[in-house]
């Protein structure tokens, strides 16, 4: 009897959380019809790019990686699924190869799609407007690319609309997931290993609004008593949740990790205001002294924007100030880039890019002291580790992340990956903590 070989099929994943967390949901359902996943870099029959918009920039990378698979099998089918493939579907498919385009939705039915079109021949265009969905679609995931730590998806869309952004009109309006939908892939998770859960989203902090009788601090309270569960991260929040009943709760909840990704993008009132961002820097303020006050070694870190439009010269070092005085443990610092489609890129007073960049260069110098001073504090205590693989080059160094993520390193004779460890901090190597297990 002849052996047929599988079918292959290669992912290439843009952008942020929410992205990787839906390519591993498509990945399931190309396994669950018999593919084989490969390598983008290797032959395959289907290539799949999971596209984002975010800039200018994100779009010429979709529709680079879209052109390399078709030079790597001019055969294959190759889809572009995703932000990007949302709102520029007609762009999409002028380019050589293309057979299948899938916006933010459907993406459950993409081997289905994948199927009809090795049949017919035919390209599919299957976006249709996501202004008008309502429901979240379900894409549960069973297992995930790392060993220690699971992404869950437990929202989609935002409300939003800052002037800035063009993911509102990529992603849709906000839909939250059934609870005990995500409280199941939780227990399914835990039980095969995965000690850490962060939930992510594209507007994690408006979870339950469109649903009622919950809201994500609730969420993360329904599946804190999972036996197995070690760990609760949360991705990037929105400033204006993380109010005193959300504050309080944490301080209840000991498997939350003490580290918040709370977005900042500006630390002048006036350029929050032309951003549409919906607090002051005094209340993100007050928002960090209050999460100080019941965890003393609370990790917050940050998103920095440079040259928005009609930023001052003022109007920057108040961002710079603000930054020095919260001192975040870790910034991102990105340049404001033009998004056509929003409200931003038609604003007069566009700034130079040239000043941009010097505002960058600044802002990214005193983020790394910041980081630095936030890690020196910790030097001689210590701290449990939960450890995800072995340094790369090594055979005997593992590291991992504390609770409130400092990147850790220590040596061990055997495998500890995926273990929970004491471990005494001794010294700071440039981004990473080295330390002797207990």
């Amino acid at each position: 009897m002849e052996m047929t070989s599988k079918k292959k099929v290669a992912f290439y994943t843009l952008g942020c959380k929410v992205n990787q967390y839906d390519t591993h949901a498509m990945m399931e359902e190309f396994r669950d019809k018999g593919y084989e996943i490969v390598d983008f870099d290797e032959y395959a029959n289907v290539y799949i790019v999971n596209t984002c918009t975010v800039t200018n920039l994100s779009d010429r990378k979709s529709r680079q990686m879209l052109r390399r698979a078709h030079r790597k099998n001019p055969d294959a089918i190759i889809g572009a699924v995703g932000c990007y493939a949302q709102r520029g579907a007609q762009e999409l498919l002028a380019i050589p190869g293309i057979k299948l385009i899938l916006g933010n939705r459907d993406r459950h039915n993409i081997a289905e799609y994948i199927e009809r079109i090795e049949k017919t021949g035919v390209p599919i265009n299957g976006v249709s407007d996501i202004m008008k969905e309502r429901t979240f679609e379900e894409t549960p995931i069973s297992s995930y690319s790392e060993r220690t730590r699971a992404v869950i998806k437990v929202q989609e869309g935002c409300n939003q609309f800052c002037t800035y952004c063009i993911i509102p009109y990529a992603r849709g309006p906000i839909r939250s997931r059934d609870p005990n939908n995500i409280l199941d892939e939780v227990k399914r998770l835990v039980e095969v290993g995965y000690k850490e859960i962060v939930f992510t989203g594209i507007h994690v902090t408006s979870y339950g609004k469109d649903i009622g009788d919950i809201d994500l601090i609730g969420l993360i309270e329904l599946i804190h008593n999972i036996d197995g569960l070690e760990r609760i991260r949360l991705g990037s929040l929105e400033p204006t949740y993380i109010d005193e009943r959300f504050i309080d709760i944490f301080s209840t909840l000991p498997k939350m990790c003490p580290h918040f990704h709370i977005s900042l993008q500006s630390g002048s009132d006036k350029t929050l205001k032309r951003m549409g961002r919906r607090y002051t820097a005094d209340e993100y303020r007050k928002i960090v002294e209050n999460l100080r006050k019941v965890s003393e070694d609370v990790s917050v870190t940050t998103d920095v924007m440079v040259g928005f439009p009609g930023e001052t010269d003022e109007e920057f070092n108040e961002t710079y100030q603000f930054v020095e005085d919260v001192a975040f443990s870790k910034i991102h610092v990105f340049q404001y880039s033009p998004r056509e489609g929003t409200p931003a890129a038609r604003f007069k007073a566009q700034v130079p890019s040239q000043i941009k960049a010097a505002r960058s260069d600044k802002l990214i110098e005193l983020g790394t002291r910041l980081e630095q001073e936030f890690m020196d504090k910790f030097i001689g205590t210590e701290e449990k580790v939960l450890f995800e693989q072995l340094i790369p080059g090594s055979s005997n160094i593992y590291e991992g992340y504390t609770e409130n993520y400092i990147k850790v390193a220590a040596e061990s004779s055997h495998d500890i990956q995926n273990e929970i460890i004491s471990v005494v901090l001794e010294r700071m190597e440039d981004d990473i903590l080295l330390g002797k297990i207990r």
